[in-house]
């Protein structure tokens, strides 16, 4: 965790930017993998983990925007926790970790709640992801799963945007961490791939360097010869000559910053002729876009201007014809370029970069070998 100052100054920046009522950050819990106490690597909530730091189940942040007073719910450990995992922190322990000075049993959240109701009290919330929490959210707000994305506070949305968008000095360094974890990822993945290696092997190398250095991997490893479908999770190819093999993969610090790389290499070592030049499109792209990165210039106009560095290269090449300017604004170069320039960094997969995979009939696939040097801080 980052020292307690750091999340009290985020909650008091937080309280400035929601008029009044109560802010209600919801911790993850463990949730069953196939039977009630094996249960899936914990993950807790960014939200939580950004404004509370505490990487642990079963805890609730509640922040009133009127007094600016921050409370931690969660309970003390049982005796049998004691028994099976060891000695465990108390709440007001950990509160103190999160600079939060009230705490409260868990269940005391529900009268909470009712009161601020019964007073006409605004509650705000995220929108939830999960269902256990669409259900606790049932349970505490009367408002049926189906309806809570609708209800959620677009005045807290827009409050925490602003302030995670931009990073603070220990969250630049943490990046950083996770970056490296992703150098060493694909440069694993390179070395590690030629003829006749399964996907999986390489896959599960690359997801055990995550572990060894932070959290895992910061979302499912995408590794693939068949790197045209984007999300492509299956990992039983075996990996043939002449093939490219798509890697985009990333790690999580051990406090959840999260790095996000494609890379593309030639399975047997050497880019074809046509490889080659697919590979010089996409590399002129992503320096084009590399040298337009400044403040006050829009996400988007970088984007087309990166689509059209494309559209170029693939016209030369006489995969799509017309005037350039006509196809990206009529969207032609989705057919090969058919996302975003990138994402924002953060507690979750947001490294910005060029995902540049362009799609073709063989098909051929490139990621962008330069785009490292894309990091922005947004």
């Amino acid at each position: 965790m980052f020292n307690p100052s750091v999340y009290v100054s985020r909650r008091q920046k937080l309280v400035s930017k929601v008029n009044s009522g109560l802010i209600l950050f919801l911790g993850n819990i463990d949730v069953s993998m196939n039977y009630p106490a094996n249960t899936y690597s914990f993950r807790q909530d960014s939200n939580f983990l950004y404004f509370f730091g505490l990487d642990v189940q079963n805890l609730i942040g509640l922040i009133d925007a009127d007094t600016g007073e921050s409370f931690l719910l969660g309970d003390d450990p049982e005796l049998d926790d004691i028994i099976w995992m060891g000695p465990q922190e108390t709440i007001q322990d950990k509160a103190i970790k999160a600079g939060v000075k009230k705490t409260m049993p868990r269940v005391k959240i529900f009268e909470l709640i009712e009161t601020a109701i019964n007073l006409g009290r605004k509650i705000h919330f995220l929108p939830p992801y999960r269902t256990e929490n669409k259900l606790f959210l049932e349970k505490l707000l009367g408002l049926k799963h189906s309806f809570q994305k609708q209800y959620a506070s677009v005045e807290l949305i827009k409050a925490v945007v602003s302030l995670r968008e931009v990073k603070e000095v220990e969250e630049i360094a943490e990046l950083e961490k996770a970056a490296d974890i992703g150098y060493q990822m694909h440069m694993a993945a390179m070395k590690a791939c030629r003829p006749g290696i399964v996907e999986q092997e390489i896959a599960g190398l690359i997801e055990g360097i995550a572990l060894s250095f932070g959290k895992g991997v910061s979302f499912p490893v995408i590794l693939s010869q068949n790197g045209e479908t984007l999300h492509n999770h299956y990992h039983g190819n075996v990996l043939q000559d002449g093939k490219l093999m798509l890697c985009d993969s990333g790690a999580e610090s051990n406090m959840h910053y999260a790095s996000d790389y494609t890379r593309t290499y030639p399975v047997n070592g050497k880019f074809s002729p046509l490889q080659k030049d697919i590979y010089n499109i996409v590399l002129a792209a992503n320096n084009h876009a590399t040298a337009l990165s400044k403040p006050g210039v829009t996400y988007q106009s970088i984007h087309l201007e990166a689509a059209k560095v494309i559209a170029s290269g693939l016209k030369r090449l006489g995969i799509m014809k017309g005037n350039v300017e006509d196809a990206v604004h009529q969207g032609a170069h989705a057919m090969f370029f058919p996302h975003g320039l990138g994402h924002m960094m953060g507690l979750m997969c947001m490294i910005w970069r060029i995902l540049a995979r362009i799609t073709l009939a063989t098909p051929i696939i490139l990621g962008g070998l330069t785009s490292l040097e894309l990091l922005i801080y947004a």
